[in-house]
């Protein structure tokens, strides 16, 4: 679903130097929006770079340093308003499920950070702007390991749900999309040997309707679904982007 570029358009999205961030970004770049990439590395953004040129600008940084955020932000003022956010950085790690540091970690970037964000942008925003969180589709099932991870993501959707009645007289819309089995870096990110990493994701394709991991592109496209103006009726929801796995 295209985004309208009747007038210029500007995103800002973090966490875009791979997987579903930087989908997004090479969707957002394709329909001709400017964007501002922030992420700790270039990573796979240095081709786009290259290609783009100034219709793409990085931003190194981290989400859970609020100066980062700041810089985020000063140059977000430079370049013009927001009309899109996308808050996308995230991390998954393994852990007890009564670990509350494994909580607090994944929280600070999953979370906090995300949520941090949009407060930093928030006077960057156009008058019109639309913000799309990332949840998880693991907040409708369970994943032993994975608690503190989901735990993260089900706050996040509590919040930004509440967020999107608060800010909708302002202009804001917010939504959620909710990737499920995505082949993105994160899964290597778990911290499971290779046997066991191939056990999970033969188990996982087992569940899914494609009998595959999903692209990053096909979350990509959901998320600048919701982002366009096709989408300007959708306030506050969360959109499952699964392959069917939650259906069995």
């Amino acid at each position: 679903m295209p985004v309208n570029t009747t007038n210029s358009r500007f995103a800002v999205v973090t966490g875009s130097s791979s997987g579903i961030g930087l989908a997004v970004t090479s969707a957002l770049l394709n329909q001709e929006v400017k964007v501002l990439a922030m992420s700790r590395k270039k990573g796979e953004l240095e081709p786009l770079l290259s290609h783009y040129g100034e219709q793409l600008i990085w931003c190194q940084g981290d989400v859970t340093q609020a100066a980062d955020l700041d810089k985020l932000a000063a140059l977000a003022k430079q370049i013009g308003p927001v009309d899109y956010l996308v808050p996308n950085a995230g991390i998954a790690q393994l852990g007890d499920s009564l670990d509350a540091e494994a909580f607090n970690r994944q929280w600070a970037v999953n979370g906090a950070g995300a949520l941090n964000t949009l407060a930093a942008l928030r006077n960057q925003l156009a008058s019109k702007a639309s913000v799309v969180f990332i949840a998880t589709f693991l907040s409708a099932i369970t994943f032993p390991g994975l608690a503190a991870y989901i735990a993260s993501k089900s706050a996040l959707k509590a919040q930004a749900r509440t967020l999107a009645v608060e800010l909708a007289k302002a202009g804001i819309r917010i939504n959620l999309v909710s990737p499920g089995p995505t082949a993105t870096p994160i899964w290597g990110s778990l911290g499971l040997d290779e046997t066991s990493l191939n056990s999970v994701a033969t188990s996982v394709c087992q569940r899914l309707l494609t009998g595959q991991f999903l692209e990053a592109s096909a979350v990509a496209d959901a998320i600048v679904f919701l982002l366009s103006d096709a989408a300007r009726g959708i306030y506050g929801q969360d959109l499952v982007v699964d392959a069917g796995f939650t259906l069995s």
